[in-house]
């Protein structure tokens, strides 16, 4: 039978290079011979026999065969009778007589877990109000401009019941405006594509194209992105393209035989997590994949793409115990070859469509030029996870104060290697499960030291070169690490304390959205000067931030004792008065109101190797920040 497929459609993705093959595969409504129907198209090579099967037909797909179209294994039907909304599988058989019934890879919808099937799509056509958003997004330059992201999970931000989530739609009624009220720029979702069980938090997907029924329709997900757009609130989405699950109706042996996973074990099975590896250098999966990421893009307007555990892509032998049989590459390495290619073509690929994504990887090993162009050498990402940061000044925060002058190290060294990268400091959702505690139960000492620490640790976070990110609950002091069943505490904000820190991280935020000097130069050695970071007794850091402008300069003062320290100094580089404009020990956020309200006069005395010094009073766990002013703004202005 002669169906409406191109051969150029066909031969690009059997090439690896279909960059839009959604709209090739999978379930699409159209007219053929003057007759509406779906149009079904999958790829099964190792099938005898495709069939469609749903509640049409009793789940009995014999009546309901598709044809093959080629060698290299597409099968297509086309089907009049089947409604719109229609769950539905692919009955295979494979040669052997074994009978698989799988969800379409393709499909835009799947049904509500813990039901399986694909969905027929609905008709409809989502009016997009973005249009302000997008012009500025091409204007846009993330490297230069503030980001700082808001880490969700939708099921467990807040919910109505102990199983009742909520939708998109109200999502966007309640979240996104409590996103701005805090002053973040973006939104990260934890992943959002179909995945059969919820405590697999979205890391385990069977619908890589469907967005999870759990909280309402593909145009309500629209809905969500296009009203955080409107309200300049920016979104990202975790992306898994490292693995999948091994789910019965889901990609593991899909036509019978290893198909999008490798055939050799060693290198599909990721044992410690139970999962698949994609078999990355196999073409149709290229374009599968590579398609996926641009569907998010184009579909659902996503601003950027989190990249999920990208060492266990670029390492054959990630995460294997000494038991396991390792594999190397033709050269005798453990570089993963195949998977650093696709990430190259991945970013290569993204850039040519959509040149403002932020592509991200959340990468924890030590390769070098994750964020280099690709004609360097790079994987040609824009932006990387500095976990080295965040496991170092983790550990660091939580030894008592008093032993924090043998772990300096810990605090400083990420300033040895803070711009070889264009890096995001996270505190993400991974540091606060598992019996890690939450990041205030992560904090020594008394109550009020335990806050007093936390407010250290962002603004210590604001200050550091790179774009910031938090997961929910942080910006309250959540006690309890993350329950990935329940809501927030949200009864926690009738706490004075939890009240006060609120309002600490909602300051702080828009703090550093007014501050050039926290984003301006992030990823330039032009934008950060040491003032001191070898005072190890008091363990007391002072470092200069530095914006395209040299009124921007700002000085940096944390203390990570509870001492406060009187008259101390701090080497300036200009004669000139200095006032403080933000310290994390006021009273309002829940400090001791150690501050310095005076102006503070420089003296002409050599100082931390500069030419004029200060006196300050450093408050007691806290982080001070003053600016010189300038004589020619008056003092109201300041």
């Amino acid at each position: 039978m002669n169906y409406p497929l191109s051969n150029e459609d066909i031969y690009l993705f059997h090439q690896g290079t279909h960059h839009h093959s959604y709209e090739l595969l999978g379930c699409h409504q159209m007219e053929w011979n003057e007759q509406k129907g779906f149009r079904f198209l999958v790829w099964a090579p190792h099938a005898h026999q495709v069939f469609l099967a749903g509640d049409f037909n009793d789940w009995n797909g014999e009546s309901y065969p598709l044809e093959r179209v080629n060698e290299e294994g597409l099968w297509i039907g086309f089907f009049t009778n089947i409604p719109s909304g229609s769950p539905y599988k692919y009955s295979i058989v494979h040669p052997s007589g074994q009978r698989l019934l799988k969800a379409d890879p393709f499909a835009k919808q799947s049904e509500l877990r813990p039901a399986t099937a694909s969905v027929t799509p609905t008709e409809t056509y989502y009016e997009w109000a973005d249009e302000d958003w997008q012009h500025i997004k091409k204007k846009y330059n993330p490297y230069q401009s503030p980001i700082n992201i808001y880490e969700v999970h939708l099921g467990t931000w807040k919910k109505k019941g102990d199983e009742v989530l909520y939708t998109y739609r109200e999502l966007a009624k309640d979240l996104i405006p409590y996103v701005k009220k805090l002053g973040y720029t973006h939104i990260e979702l934890m992943p959002i594509s179909e995945h059969p069980f919820d405590l697999s938090w979205g890391y385990q997907i069977t619908g890589y194209f469907s967005i999870t029924s759990r909280y309402g329709s593909p145009d309500d997900f629209k809905y969500f992105v296009d009203q955080c757009h409107q309200h300049g609130i920016g979104v990202i989405m975790d992306w898994v393209p490292g693995h999948f699950c091994k789910d019965e109706h889901g990609l593991r042996q899909f036509d019978g035989e290893p198909l999008f996973e490798y055939l050799d074990d060693r290198k599909a099975e990721k044992t410690s997590w139970g999962t698949l590896t994609f078999d990355f250098g196999r073409p149709e999966v290229q374009s599968f994949l590579l398609s996926n990421a641009i569907y998010w893009l184009k579909e659902y307007h996503i601003d950027g793409i989190r990249v999920d555990a990208v060492a266990s892509m670029i390492y054959l032998n990630f995460d294997k115990n000494d038991g396991e049989e390792k594999v190397y590459n033709s050269y005798g390495g453990d570089e993963h070859l195949e998977a650093i290619a696709f990430l190259k073509k991945l970013n290569q690929v993204v850039f040519e469509y959509f040149p403002t994504t932020l592509m991200m990887a959340e990468d924890s090993s030590d390769v070098p030029l994750v964020t280099a162009p690709i004609h360097d050498g790079g994987l040609g990402f824009n932006f990387k996870w500095n976990m080295g940061w965040m496991n170092d000044v983790l550990e660091y925060m939580e030894h008592d104060p008093l032993y924090r002058k043998w772990n300096h190290n810990l605090l400083t060294f990420s300033f040895m290697y803070t711009h070889t990268e264009n890096f995001v400091l996270p505190l993400s959702h991974d540091e606060v499960v598992h019996g890690k505690k939450s990041l205030l139960n992560k904090m020594p000492g008394d109550q009020w030291q335990q806050f007093a620490n936390l407010r250290l640790l962002y603004g210590y976070m604001m200050v550091h070169p790179g774009k910031k990110l938090l997961f929910m609950g942080g910006e309250f002091g959540q006690y309890a690490e993350w329950k990935d069943k329940e809501q927030l505490d949200w009864h926690l904000l009738d706490y004075p304390l939890h009240h006060s820190m609120f309002d600490y991280v909602k300051t702080l935020n828009h703090f550093y959205k007014s501050e050039p000097s926290l984003y301006e130069l992030d990823h330039d050695h032009n934008g950060f000067e040491w003032i001191d970071p070898h005072n190890i007794d008091q363990s007391i850091v002072a470092f200069i931030r530095k914006g395209k402008e040299k009124k921007d300069e700002r000085i940096i003062v944390c203390n990570f004792t509870p001492n406060v320290n009187y008259d101390y100094k701090i080497g300036v580089s200009e004669p000139g008065e200095y006032v403080e404009i933000f310290n994390s020990d006021k009273k309002s956020f829940g400090g001791s109101d150690q501050l310095n309200n005076e102006k503070h006069f420089s003296f002409a005395e050599k100082w931390h190797n500069f030419e004029q010094h200060i006196k300050i009073m450093v408050p007691p766990l806290a982080i001070a920040i003053f600016k010189k002013i300038d004589q020619d703004t008056t003092e109201e202005d300041n």
